[in-house]
């Protein structure tokens, strides 16, 4: 965990001034999964790296009653995110913590072990272990709820040319688009007892995908 805590405080250290500015423009598909995340009245929501807080925020405008939960590895981008949180007026609605996305303790961290909705946006592709990430992710999914990711695909209806490009420079930021994430949500929902979703998005550019606990 420190080793990835320290590259990505190294990572963020810098970039998390203009994250937002610049990655609303090739993080397709996180607005989407935010307005289908149809959290229940009063219900809870936790994103696993939640970055600057965001897409927290985004589902607090569309969820007014939800209870908002954010853990991240960068101390660093959870400075920015409390700072954004707090001039929201969110301060009160969303508890952010520290935590390794394979292996935190939401009781701990929350007061909480599970959730009516776990979503992942963009952060497993930066996740050396991002299968534990994907799996610890499941356990905090409460029953009846679910887990909703989305994360870059493996552009397979796009030009070879640009998938080696975009994979090239998405490797420059320590960023590797999971080919297994289809079979391993599969698997995953075997194991817990659930149902499996995934799809591509534009042409293969994203992939989309989760689980529903039943």
């Amino acid at each position: 965990m420190n080793d990835h805590k320290g590259l990505m405080d190294g990572v963020y250290r810098y970039q998390r001034h203009i994250y937002d500015l610049t990655r609303k423009y090739y993080l397709l598909g996180r607005d989407r999964l935010i307005a289908d995340l149809a959290v229940p009245d009063g219900g809870t929501v936790l994103e696993i790296g939640c970055g600057t807080g965001r897409n927290l925020i985004a589902v607090g405008k569309a969820w007014p009653q939800a209870a908002l939960h954010g853990v991240d590895i960068s101390e660093a981008m959870l400075n920015t995110a409390r700072g954004s949180v707090a001039k929201a007026g969110m301060a009160q609605r969303v508890t952010l913590a520290q935590g390794d996305a394979c292996g935190f303790d939401a009781l701990t961290l929350f007061g909480r072990a599970t959730f009516d909705r776990v979503f992942i946006s963009y952060a497993l592709s930066m996740i050396p272990d991002w299968e534990a990430a994907l799996r610890q992710a499941a356990r905090c999914v409460a029953l009846g709820g679910k887990l909703e990711i989305v994360d870059f695909g493996q552009q397979e209806r796009l030009p070879g040319l640009w998938k080696r490009a975009l994979f090239g420079w998405l490797g420059a930021f320590h960023v590797s688009p999971r080919a297994g994430l289809h079979a391993a949500i599969e698997q995953l929902a075997q194991d817990v007892g659930g149902v499996a979703q995934s799809r591509p998005l534009y042409r293969g550019y994203a992939v989309r995908g989760g689980l529903s606990r039943v």
